[in-house]
């Protein structure tokens, strides 16, 4: 998928390190900033009660048409509802069948 800005590259290591803790911590050239804004709905897709405000669904739009962000809210709606079933059974990698 290629974002409103053009971003498309891929990831370096330097990226997935910036990716992972605090999102607002993440100095601004770390990452292109529709990368962040995907990375803040993962962050509210995963909360106990989601909830995108009319807020960050216009920030969401400066950087992804209404189907990318359709896009990008089932795809993690299925992985995070994955992770959950995952959890739910206590299935482990590796375990025996």
């Amino acid at each position: 998928m290629t974002a409103r800005d053009g971003h498309s590259a891929a990831l370096t290591e330097d990226m997935v390190q910036a990716a992972i803790g605090d999102l607002d911590a993440i100095p601004d050239d770390a990452l292109p900033a529709s990368w962040l804004a995907a990375l803040r709905l993962a962050d509210v897709m995963t909360t106990t009660a989601p909830q995108v405000s009319a807020e960050f669904y216009a920030e969401l739009g400066e950087h992804f048409s209404d189907v990318q962000i359709l896009e990008l809210g089932t795809a993690l709606s299925v992985a995070s509802g994955w992770q959950r079933f995952i959890e739910a059974f206590g299935i482990r990698p590796g375990m025996p069948d």
